[in-house]
C-alpha cells in the first residue's frame, strides 16, 4: 500500500533574523571588486597572473558555500509520511557531515550533526534531515544558532513528541587564529519534549550516537 503523504505549508518555518530589514544584494561585479580590495589589503597584487581570476572564482564559490540563504527548511520538510504502521519510537540520523562559516570571522567550522525525534503523526524522509542541516550550515552561522534553527524547523514541520539535536564541530577561528588550539571541538545540544523531560531518553540518544550498547 502506498504511503500517505501530507504536504505542509511552505512558508518560512524559522525567524532566520526576519526581524531585520532586507538589504539590496550587490551585483556580481561589486562582489568581485570587493574581493579584489581584500586581496590588495592583505598585501597581494590582484593584477598578477595567478590572481587575475580569483575574484570571479571566490564569488562563484560563495554561491555554493552560502546557498542556504536561498533555500527554505519548510520546503525541505514539507512532505510528511503518515502511514508508518504505528511506529512511535525514536528515529535517529547520526553522523551527518556539514561545513559552515563562523559569522564572527568568516572562516569555516566543520563537523557532524546527530538528529533524533519521536514521531507523533508521521515521519519525513531521512535525507530531509540531512538537507535541513545543510540549509542552515550553508550560511554565516554560530553553532548555537544553527542547533536551535534545526530543532525549531523540525518541531514546526512534524510536531513530534520530542527532538534531540547534537552538533560537534571544530572551528577554524579557534585553530587557525587566536589561541590556535588545533583539534579542540565544540558540542552543542538541544532537547525538547520527551528528550527534555526524560533523562533516560537523553542517555539512550547519547548512547546510540556514540555507538554504545
Amino acid at each position: 500500500m502506498d504511503a500517505v503523504v501530507k504536504t505542509l505549508n511552505k512558508q518560512s518555518l524559522c525567524s532566520d533574523h526576519s526581524n531585520l530589514p532586507p538589504l539590496e544584494r550587490p551585483s556580481r561585479e561589486e562582489a568581485e571588486a570587493a574581493v579584489k580590495v581584500l586581496l590588495q589589503w592583505a598585501g597581494e597584487n590582484p593584477n598578477r597572473e595567478g590572481l587575475l581570476d580569483t575574484p570571479k572564482r571566490v564569488v562563484k564559490a560563495y554561491e555554493e558555500l552560502f546557498r542556504g540563504y536561498h533555500e527554505n527548511a519548510a520546503e525541505v520538510l514539507s512532505k510528511v509520511f503518515e502511514e508508518v504502521d504505528g511506529y512511535d519510537d525514536m528515529v535517529l540520523v547520526k553522523d551527518i557531515p556539514f561545513h559552515s562559516h563562523c559569522e564572527h570571522h568568516m572562516v569555516p567550522f566543520v563537523g557532524t550533526a546527530h538528529i533524533a525525534y519521536f514521531p507523533s503523526g508521521g515521519v519525513v524522509g531521512l535525507s530531509k534531515l540531512a538537507r535541513t542541516v545543510d540549509v542552515y550550515a550553508r550560511r554565516f552561522q554560530t553553532q548555537e544558532t544553527m542547533t536551535a534553527q534545526i530543532t525549531e524547523s523540525i518541531d514546526q514541520a512534524l510536531k513530534p513528541r520530542g527532538i534531540a539535536v547534537l552538533i560537534e564541530a571544530e572551528h577554524m577561528c579557534m585553530s587557525m587564529r587566536g589561541v590556535q588550539k588545533q583539534g579542540a571541538s565544540t558540542i552543542t545540544t538541544r532537547f525538547t519534549g520527551v528528550f527534555r523531560d526524560d533523562p533516560a531518553e537523553q542517555v539512550r540518544f547519547m548512547s546510540m550516537v556514540r555507538g554504545l550498547k
